[in-house]
């Protein structure tokens, strides 16, 4: 079965929208952003895929790649997927949250 944007959009409250069109017009300014619907996310990649967007009733969990751990009472979770690849969660409740420091982080 294919997957879309919609898919994951459908359902949810406006601001999980709001959201992820920030996220996704902040990113396209660095450069191209491929977009990945999968079954329960939306994968983002350049060269590599570095984040993942998962949708909530009216949050976004967004997932993100780093070669290092990050520090920061923003992140919820950090999982140590090798020896140099960290995955990070945040919790985003709103557009304001897609700032300087997570577009940092990405």
């Amino acid at each position: 079965m294919a997957y879309n944007e919609a898919d994951h959009l459908d359902g949810k409250d406006k601001v999980v929208a709001r959201i992820y069109e920030k996220l996704l017009n902040e990113l396209n300014k660095f450069g191209p952003v491929r977009i990945e619907p999968k079954k329960t996310s939306i994968h983002l990649a350049n060269r590599f895929g570095f984040a993942g967007v998962y949708t909530r009733s009216n949050y976004v969990n967004l997932e993100f790649h780093q070669d290092k751990r990050v520090q920061n009472k923003r992140i919820q979770k950090v999982e140590q997927a090798s020896a140099n690849r960290y995955h990070h969660v945040v919790k985003l409740n709103g557009p304001q949250e897609v700032d300087k420091e997570l577009l940092g982080w990405l």
